[in-house]
């Protein structure tokens, strides 16, 4: 009976390891032929580590090859949480706030994850870094990233732009052609060992390809004399804003470029939007007198008065419509080169009526205003000009006079380059070539013209009168010691919430260009605001005395910049 029961649990236990062996069996046959891949995917994610190879973003240098924009080699700090212990947390946090310059919070939400990897700082400074490597805490590591370094701070802050934390660009030129600049990135596939620690070892790899360099056209000597001149006249006058452009006016390509108030480039977080507004294509503004060569320039173009025919300016006062136009000083008798000269509204506007309104909107439009330039940066705007069957009773009076039409500073100075070229319309650019690594270019830009405005002969007309301007008119503060010159002086009210012209807030504004006989220069300065004085002929003006008279000396004193051929993008239009 005893040997008859213990045979039979025997049995049972050989039988129960049977069926055990054979699930055992069928489990592995199972995993071997149906989980095989997945289970090799598993153990590949643990014994090797994708790595993200990053490229180099691409440096921007001016036109004589001076970087603006760089790369540097920065320390990136990041925690391994699991590998802390947890009594120890609060005292890394307290010891990393005064050198990582946050909050507890911040730190303490992303130590206490339950990962192996969190960023807690993307590129730091080198004394931070050091810093952290003194405490030699366990758990911190570091991982050499590129930053973007911009050696000039402030100069040419709207225009250049900047890129963010992952080399990605987000204003101006950073922007506009990021997809050139940033390149491509790779990877590699590195092996570990049972610690999950890296090795020197890699199974796979594909290399990351940089990006373009791009050379502009901006010099960095001429941009340096445009922004110290503007900051002069901007904090003298107690400015809301400022704007200045420097253009070549046979080219349209773009020497300098700068607003007020800047910001510093590696300190574009701490600045507020206003700041980085780039005014010189975002900002509308009635442009005033300025304006007036537009009308003047359709005059003569149209045959419709001569330098010498004489207006009645009507000593000061004239009714056009139901409003009475005012000059800022009366005047009787002028001819026409001195109504543009002494700056005549009431001249101005009798010029524009025997024009009648269509040829003044043909000419508005040819000049270039009321459309984008298409220059190559990112949210430039078009300006606005009503065309002539929306025009009140009073608009032949106003928008010959650079009222009732909003302009950009940009628009501006490609409006007089027009006068200064001989009467084309040029396109502005500010990149000269994209190039690659080796220094070979990819891409090339050549000037551009948009359209023919007016004969060579009107210009040159236009352009002994706006010699005058400076010489015995509005615009003496602006003559050049030792060179000719010529341009125009503004200063419009803006408006007010309620639609009337303040008396307290005005726009300044001087354009010209330089030598007058030969130009190799054009300028456009608008200070938007300035007190206590606000005409353009003492706040805009001296700027582009200044400015220009050192361009020049500085474009003499070194050797020419390269000029390339012109194309014709299109026709003549209306």
């Amino acid at each position: 009976m005893y040997i008859s029961n213990y045979r039979r649990r025997s049995d049972a236990v050989f039988l129960l390891f049977i069926v055990f062996l054979l699930f055992c069996i069928f489990r592995l046959l199972f995993i071997q032929f149906f989980r095989a891949s997945y289970l090799a995917q598993i153990a590949k994610k643990q014994h090797n580590l994708f790595v993200e190879l990053e490229p180099r973003r691409g440096t921007i240098y001016d036109a004589r090859l001076k970087p603006l924009a760089t790369n540097i080699s920065a320390d990136s700090l990041y925690a391994s949480p699991n590998e802390m212990p947890q009594k120890d947390k609060d005292n890394i946090i307290r010891q990393l706030i005064p050198i990582l310059k946050t909050d507890y919070n911040y730190l303490n939400e992303r130590l206490t994850r339950k990962k192996s990897f969190i960023w807690l700082a993307r590129k730091i400074s080198p004394g931070q870094s050091e810093e952290i490597r003194r405490l030699n805490i366990k758990g911190l590591n570091f991982i050499k990233e590129s930053k973007r370094c911009y050696s000039n701070g402030y100069l040419a802050s709207h225009l250049i732009g900047f890129a963010g934390l992952d080399n990605n660009g987000l204003e101006g030129l950073e922007l506009y052609y990021d997809r050139y600049l940033r390149g491509e990135a790779g990877w590699a596939m590195y092996l570990r060992d049972a610690r999950q620690k890296r090795l020197n070892l890699w199974e796979d790899m594909a290399l990351a390809k940089d990006g373009y360099d791009l050379v502009l056209t901006i010099d960095e000597v001429i941009q340096y004399i445009a922004e110290r001149e503007l900051d002069k006249a901007f904090r003298e006058y107690h400015a809301k804003g400022a704007s200045i452009v420097v253009m070549q006016p046979r080219t349209g390509a773009i020497l300098a470029w700068a607003n007020r108030p800047a910001f510093d480039l590696n300190e574009y977080s701490s600045s507020d939007k206003d700041t980085r507004r780039n005014r010189l294509i975002c900002d509308l503004f009635e442009p005033g007198s300025v304006f007036k060569i537009v009308t003047a320039s359709a005059a003569l173009e149209e045959n419709k008065i001569s330098e010498e025919d004489r207006i009645f300016c009507e000593n000061g006062s004239y009714k056009v419509g139901s409003h009475i136009l005012h000059d800022h000083k009366p005047h009787g008798w002028l001819t026409f080169r001195e109504v543009v000269e002494q700056s005549s509204n009431i001249g101005t506007t009798k010029v524009a009526q025997r024009l009648g309104a269509d040829k003044v909107y043909q000419y508005v439009k040819l000049f270039g205003f009321g459309r984008k330039t298409n220059i190559d940066l990112p949210g430039e705007i078009s300006g606005m000009i009503k065309e002539p069957r929306f025009w009140s009773k009073t608009s032949i009076g106003a928008i010959p006079i650079g009222q009732e039409v909003g302009v950009t500073v940009l628009q501006l100075v490609t409006a007089v380059s027009v006068v200064a070229n001989g009467g084309n319309l040029m396109k502005p650019y500010i990149v000269k070539e994209i190039r690659d690594k080796h220094q070979k270019a990819i891409k090339s830009f050549s000037p551009v013209v948009v359209q023919k405005v007016v004969s060579g002969s009107t210009a040159n007309r236009i352009k002994k009168i706006l010699t005058g301007t400076i010489e015995e008119g509005t615009g003496k503060m602006a003559k050049v010691p030792g060179f000719s010159s010529a341009g125009k002086t503004g200063t419009a009210q803006k408006l007010e919430p309620n639609g009337a012209y303040s008396h307290n807030k005005f726009v300044a504004s001087f354009i010209g260009f330089a030598p007058a006989e030969d130009p190799e220069i054009g300028i456009a300065v608008v200070v938007d605001e300035p007190r206590p004085y606000y005409f353009g002929g003492v706040v805009a003006a001296p700027v582009f005395k200044n400015v220009a008279s050192d361009v020049l000396r500085y474009l003499r004193s070194n050797a020419p910049l390269k000029e390339v051929s012109i194309t014709d993008e299109t026709n003549r239009v209306s």
